[in-house]
Formats: structure tokens, sequence, C-alpha cells
């Protein structure tokens, strides 16, 4: 395992955001917060709990076509990703079914679409669609503060035939009001080389809650009182409040197709603040990550999709070698109650940049 506790330079961050909100308690003395994890064989799926409250669940249904976590939650509870297709809520966005939770795919590997596959609701697949089976959990970690789950599973075309060999290691942090999600992801090839052409669909991927979307103009299918998708001409961007902050320094809708070690996307649920960050990794291909972030919900890093984002002015051939792996890793920090600044981020991002 190549690690399984918050370093202490991460603590420090942490305790950082801590006394910034105002505590008066001496966190270090607190006992850490348990998190623990909950089986559930009858339907393909483990609860990640933190003090016996749930945080997410690992998921692995028969009708989704790859593993998800979903839902995922802030430390007060609220939700921060969208419930459709799975639990659809009134108000929702109902488009893209295949984009639930958070996800690692890819939009074309050796022709065909893991991204994409889904895209006509639970239970479906596409002509040219992969699927990423779940084949075993290897271990299952409780701890004080952090626990882990490691889980092995397999890229198959649309035959049936293994491309890819997967290994992840999904690294869950608590502390007081802000929550860790560490993905560790290695892609092994077979016997022959996998190709990974440039595209826009992909990679390390989250649909978010209609709260923290950006607000937006125009025609949009949203799911409606009577249970079915309805179109809407003019949306009600009254409870719509999120907007993009990269490390760069790009916001709102600009950041798509822009480069950043980190990107931050703010807003409020219910009149509490959150902050949901997604950090690169330096070891990363691609390093800083292109991000695919869209205002409608949609936020994802793609190493891989440069041509699109930069107007066919670079592009991104990768493949895998017969027999050699490649790894990406990402964090995903959320806090609660408050909105996390660029110093509080950046601590973060370089407390897992030090990370192997």
């Amino acid at each position: 395992m190549k690690y399984f506790t918050i370093s202490l330079a991460c603590m420090a961050c942490i305790l950082m955001v801590s006394c910034n909100m105002g505590s008066d308690s001496n966190v270090e003395e607190e006992p850490r917060e348990e998190v623990t994890f909950q089986e559930n064989k009858s339907d393909n799926s483990i609860d990640v709990l933190i003090d016996g409250q749930r945080f997410t669940t690992y998921r692995w249904p028969k009708n989704v076509t790859k593993p998800i976590l979903y839902p995922i939650v802030t430390s007060n509870g609220t939700e921060i990703t969208r419930g459709f297709p799975i639990h659809p809520k009134t108000g929702e966005r109902a488009d893209h079914p295949h984009q639930i939770g958070m996800w690692l795919t890819y939009g074309d590997v050796d022709g065909n679409d893991f991204w994409g596959n889904g895209s006509h609701g639970l239970g479906t697949t596409n002509p040219n669609g992969g699927i990423i089976k779940h084949l075993k959990v290897d271990e299952m970690s409780d701890g004080a503060g952090a626990g882990i789950l490691v889980t092995s599973e397999s890229w198959e075309d649309s035959t049936g035939q293994e491309l890819l060999k997967e290994h992840t290691e999904y690294h869950f942090i608590a502390e007081d009001s802000v929550r860790i999600i560490d993905r560790i992801t290695t892609l092994t090839a077979g016997n022959k080389a996998v190709s990974l052409p440039d595209t826009k669909e992909g990679m390390f991927g989250i649909r978010v809650a209609r709260e923290l979307e950006l607000p937006a103009q125009g025609e949009v299918t949203l799911y409606s009182a009577s249970g079915e998708p309805e179109k809407v001409k003019e949306m009600d961007n009254t409870s719509i409040s999120g907007d993009y902050l990269s490390s760069e320094g790009g916001t709102g809708l600009g950041v798509w197709g822009t480069r950043a070690r980190w990107m931050d996307l703010y807003g409020n649920i219910d009149g509490e603040d959150i902050s949901l960050v997604i950090c690169d990794h330096p070891d990363n291909p691609s390093y800083p990550t292109w991000w695919h972030a869209r205002g409608y919900g949609l936020f994802s890093a793609n190493p891989l999709g440069a041509k699109d984002f930069t107007k066919g002015d670079t592009t991104v051939d990768f493949s895998i070698p017969a027999h050699e792996s490649v790894t990406f890793r990402y964090r995903v920090v959320i806090s609660s109650g408050f909105h996390l600044t660029a110093e509080q981020i950046n601590g973060f991002a370089d407390d897992f940049g030090k990370r192997q």
C-alpha cells in the first residue's frame, strides 16, 4: 500500500481551515473520526461511513457500465452529486444519464467508448461501448481519520474481450468539516498495446447537484414532478450558485479547456457554502491537466483530450504498451459550511503532489 494516513502537511492545512472557521477547540486533542465500510452484497455496493454516517457509496450495479461513487455528501450530509438517473430529483437536469456520481473512464480505448456507454439510460449499452467490470475487493481497511478501499476491475470491449486491467486505491479522509477522496488508478495493458487517442470525452469526472451548476439561459430538459423528463424554455436560476476558480486564476465558464493543477467548483446548497475541488498530480500524464469543466454540472479532468481544448494546436497521442502500466492520481476535497481559499487549496494540492 502506497500510503494510508493523512500527512502532517495535509493535517496542518486542515487545522488552518479549522482555525479560519473560528474554532476555539484544540483539534489535535480531539479524537479522529472513524472511517468504516459496510458491504451490501445484495445490491453490489459498499457504504463508506464516517462516524456511522454515510460519506459515499462505492457501487457496481448491473445497470451501470462502470463502478461509481454515488452519492457523495458533505460532512453536513448534503448531497453534492446529481441524483438522476439513479435517484432523480424534481428540477434536476435529465441529460447524459451515463454521468453518474464520480467515475474514471475514457471515450476512446482502442475504438471503444467507455465514457459515453449507457448514454440512452440505465441498463442500456451502446454498439461500441466499453464496460468496466468490477472483479473483486482486494482490501477494506477501517481507520481513525482515514480508510482504504482497494478494488480490481476489467476494461472490456463490446465483445467482452479485456483491454485493460484496473487496480484502484480509494483513500477516504475525514477531519472536521473537510472530506477528501484520493483515487489512485493503475491501468495495465495485456499482450498488445492499447491506444487512447485524443478526445475530450474523459477522464476523471463528477456530475454535480443542480445547485452547483453555473447559472445559464435557454432551453433545458429537467426531471419533472411527474417523474418524466420535461423541456423547459426558460431556466429558473434562483438556487443555482456554482462558479469555477482555477489554480491559474481562471473563473466561470472560461475555465473549460484550460490547464491548471487544481479546479475549485464552489457554491451554496440550502444555505450551506461548499467547495468541491479536484487536484491533479505532478506524476500524471500531461500535468497540469486540461479541464472538461462545464456549466451544466459536468466537472472533469482530462489529461488526454488536448485537441478539442486547444482548437487543434496540440494533440495527445497516448497509448499503453503491451504489459506496461500507467497510473492516474486525483484528489477531491470537499468543504462544508465555508468556501476554501486558494491558499488552503494549494496546501491540499501540495500535500497530494508529494504522494507517490
